[in-house]
């Protein structure tokens, strides 16, 4: 009667205290170079050292520009935190990807594509969107910086378990619609509440549709609707995803995780604390008019009547009105990038929709590759070709204008649909207004420079992008 997240949770529990506090086994921490200084500063004052740092990982990637990557950090507080980091990983025997390596990228990018996260993993990160992991059949869940400290220091952390809900995606998707799509209409349905308290499990005949980067994309905003965490059973997609991959099991070892991994699956009879179905006809293509990423509506759609004070304050804020339609909207930015959409299908995406186009001119379009891995990919496969023939530019890893906390920032009162997981007030920049929406959306907006349906694009023979 076990459940997917029971079967990992239960596995990795070390003890289980009075009061139900749960000391949670970690199989691989992530850090980066925002919330790691004050952990690594905790345990100087207390004397003591990392306990694993084998099965500790790290890659700047918040603070760094997206631009002249050789060139030192111009930024003081960026420069002073990145270095700290690599110092920190190096009185400490941490291997870090360093800013320009060849594994360098967003964190949650870098560990799926070289093979550090694998089924069946305990995995925690000082960052809210190390849910994106769950994509690869993990417990994956961000920590707060005391806990980062904990977790260098013992490789367990003290823990709650959380309730388990399953949402179920299922059907074909339409044409024009891709993962981005699906997250955002679960979360304007069930709103940024609805998995409170829960870990969820997707499922269903659309979601084992998609490719690997389409689940890290659901996933990755699964705590977008308030869950602790997102996961998605691994299948024969994970497993081909993972084969071959620098630090996936190789040979016998590959066999015997497999045949460990397929095991890694929910039970026919289990039972979750919350279930929910949704049709994947009834998905469009999204995007959100408000200022959390709840507020979402079709891309064709208009802005629904006011619930509250809280939704008027928010369209204050874009500048919009109930019962607008959002389509031909403008748009002065389109941000394309960040660990929920910037990965290489996410680029290819964009790019075979701008092709034979031009960037609309009064839009300024960020196009940020999530690592170096898929910076050498877009330039391999042409699509860095592609891009600047429609007057594009990539850029260089990093999570960019997803947060603002390196040069990439929209500036105040302007429009950018962004590709990222977050459109609260002020998060891409003082006063800036954020659209969320997929690579096809952000795509079609660069081109024609206002809010437009990607479908109207597309030529007769493209169908979607998984």
């Amino acid at each position: 009667m076990n459940t997917l997240f029971d079967k990992i949770w239960d596995a990795h529990t070390v003890k289980v205290l009075d009061g139900g506090s749960c000391v949670l086994y970690i199989d691989r921490q992530y850090i980066h170079e925002v919330t790691s200084p004050q952990a690594f500063a905790g345990l100087r004052e207390r004397g003591i050292g990392v306990f694993r740092p084998s099965q500790v990982t790290a890659s700047p990637d918040h603070n760094i520009p997206t631009v002249d990557q050789h060139l030192p950090i111009a930024e003081p507080q960026s420069a002073a935190q990145v270095a700290a980091l690599c110092r920190n990983c190096d009185e400490n025997g941490i291997t870090i990807f360093p800013i320009g390596s060849q594994r360098n990228g967003i964190i949650h990018v870098m560990g799926p594509e070289t093979g550090l996260t694998r089924p069946g993993m305990t995995i925690v990160c000082g960052d809210s969107h190390t849910s994106t992991h769950g994509a690869l059949g993990c417990v994956a869940f961000g920590i707060g910086t005391s806990e980062v400290e904990m977790a260098l220091a013992s490789q367990c952390i003290l823990q709650s378990k959380p309730k388990s809900m399953r949402i179920n995606v299922e059907g074909e998707l339409r044409r024009g619609v891709c993962s981005k799509d699906i997250i955002l209409y679960i979360i304007s349905k069930l709103g940024t509440g609805g998995g409170t308290g829960h870990f969820v499990e997707f499922a269903g005949s659309a979601i084992r549709s998609l490719s690997m980067e389409a689940r890290m994309t659901i996933c990755n905003m699964s705590i977008e609707m308030g869950a602790r965490g997102g996961m998605i059973a691994p299948d024969e997609t994970t497993f081909e995803y993972l084969r071959g991959r620098e630090f996936a099991p190789q040979g016998a070892e590959w066999n015997a995780a497999v045949e460990r991994w397929s095991a890694l699956k929910s039970e026919p009879d289990a039972v979750f604390d919350k279930e929910v179905t949704f049709n994947a006809a009834d998905i469009e293509p999204m995007i959100t008019y408000g200022t959390n990423p709840g507020m979402g509506v079709a891309v064709n759609g208009a802005i629904p009547a006011s619930d509250g004070v809280s939704f008027d304050k928010a369209l204050d804020y874009m500048g919009f009105r109930e019962g607008e339609k959002m389509a031909g909207k403008r748009v002065d930015y389109v941000f394309v990038g960040s660990c929920t959409n910037g990965r290489i299908e996410d680029l290819r995406a964009f790019a075979t929709l701008v092709e034979g186009r031009r960037k609309a001119p009064n839009v300024t379009a960020w196009i940020v590759p999530g690592s170096k891995q898929v910076e050498r990919q877009a330039i391999e496969e042409g699509l860095r070709d592609k891009l600047e023939a429609a007057g594009f530019t990539l850029r260089q890893p990093g999570c960019s204008a997803c947060l603002a906390m390196n040069e990439d920032k929209i500036p105040a009162g302007k429009y950018c649909v962004a590709t990222s997981n977050r459109n609260f007030e002020g998060r891409q920049g003082p006063e800036a207004r954020t659209m969320l929406a997929g690579p096809l959306v952000a795509a079609a907006a660069a081109v024609t420079g206002v809010v437009t349906d990607p479908r109207d694009l597309m030529k007769p023979d493209e169908t979607r992008q998984k």
